[in-house]
């Protein structure tokens, strides 16, 4: 049988955000978002609290200052290009007559409100090349990373694999479980008709450091049978580097690392033989974060195995030629059943400067087309 992952970066819609053409665009209004949502869920804010949520409106672009009469006068609207202000009762803000702004509430129980990120349509041939990839692997389980919900992933399974990519490239079971991450990008799982689904289990409520679930997403667990043998995956996706403090984000991926090195420590004592911890991981084998998991278990890195094949480098995220930030974690008895395995490139674009360039889909032609910024993984096991 053969088990993938990949970062498929949402199917069909994505956060406005999250789809720029570079990181560098998206990522001030990201850590903006971030930062006035967990100050708005306060149940008090104090005058710093309130000065700090005019100055990230304002970064946000939802409050803007513009000359009149030689005063500056504010500009305040619920939405823009990036997000929007809901409201249903009470009011964050007051713009007075004289253009002054001021936070007229003074907590969460003030108003009911919310931010919320826009969406827009992914590029179509981009959800195309990304089921292309897929139809290539053929795997029999797929852990699938950034998917918006379950009905997109169900979606893409009917309407573009198997329409496109053929019946016997779909999927007969799909599931996704919505995590902690309201931007829409879950983890979720796709399995041919052999492998149903026998149980399942969310960690979305696992506390971490301080109030704060320890999962950015969740760590999703699926319980199969493979010919007679009891077979578990992990699904995960790490927090990311990409904004926030590089101490807070590593502090989170550590706690995160260390949780599922736990939970997976707790089904070997249950008596699981077979398990696979996947999905991306969001730093590189040798980081600091991820030694508990790495480190701390003996769960043992499928790109280790004699029969893996890297191609034309090592890494899986972008250009990287040892960016490696996707994983395949076997536990012991699994990976002395690793057949082959490898990397799938043909939907990540490479660019014309790139040296050892792989090769692309035919339907793969400019960067806004990409499957992914992610390579695909797999591994084929002999159970």
């Amino acid at each position: 049988m053969k088990i993938a992952s990949f970062n498929v970066e949402n199917m069909f819609r994505r956060a406005v955000v999250l789809n720029q053409e570079s990181w560098k665009d998206g990522k001030p209004i990201l850590e903006a978002y971030s930062a006035l949502t967990e100050i708005l869920e306060q149940p008090a804010y104090n005058g710093a609290d309130k000065r700090r949520i005019l100055d990230l409106l304002e970064k946000l672009g939802l409050l803007r200052f513009e000359e009149e009469n030689g005063a500056k006068k504010a500009r305040f609207t619920e939405d823009n290009k990036w997000v929007w202000l809901r409201r249903s009762r009470g009011r964050l803000v007051s713009v007075h007559r004289d253009g002054t702004i001021e936070v007229v509430a003074n907590g969460r129980s003030d108003w009911i409100g919310w931010l919320e990120l826009k969406r827009e349509q992914v590029n179509e041939q981009a959800t195309r090349n990304t089921a292309a990839v897929i139809a290539d692997m053929d795997p029999d389980i797929l852990a699938v990373v950034e998917a918006e919900d379950r009905p997109g992933l169900v979606r893409f399974n009917e309407n573009v694999l198997r329409l496109e990519q053929g019946e016997d490239k779909s999927f007969d079971h799909v599931m996704l479980i919505d995590g902690n991450d309201e931007r829409g990008i879950d983890v979720g799982l796709l399995a041919k008709a052999d492998f149903p689904v026998r149980k399942m289990q969310s960690h979305v409520d696992d506390p971490g450091p301080g109030e704060t679930p320890v999962f950015s997403r969740d760590c999703a667990e699926y319980e199969f049978e493979v010919g007679g043998e009891k077979l578990l995956l992990l699904v995960n996706h790490f927090k990311s580097k990409g904004f926030g403090k590089a101490s807070t984000s590593n502090a989170r991926r550590e706690a995160q690392a260390q949780r599922v090195a736990e939970i997976y420590k707790e089904r070997k004592k249950e008596g699981w033989e077979n398990v696979v911890v996947l999905g991306d991981f969001n730093d590189t084998p040798d980081s600091g974060p991820l030694a508990p998991l790495l480190k701390g278990t003996d769960l043992r890195d499928a790109s280790e195995a004699p029969d893996w094949v890297w191609g034309e480098r090592e890494g899986t995220f972008g250009g990287g030629k040892k960016e490696k930030i996707d994983y395949l974690l076997l536990s012991p008895a699994l990976f002395g059943k690793v057949k082959a395995g490898g990397v799938n490139r043909k939907g990540l674009w490479h660019g014309e400067r790139t040296q050892n360039p792989w090769d692309l889909l035919p339907t793969l032609t400019r960067e806004e087309e990409a499957a992914s910024d992610h390579a695909a993984i797999w591994v084929e096991l002999d159970l």
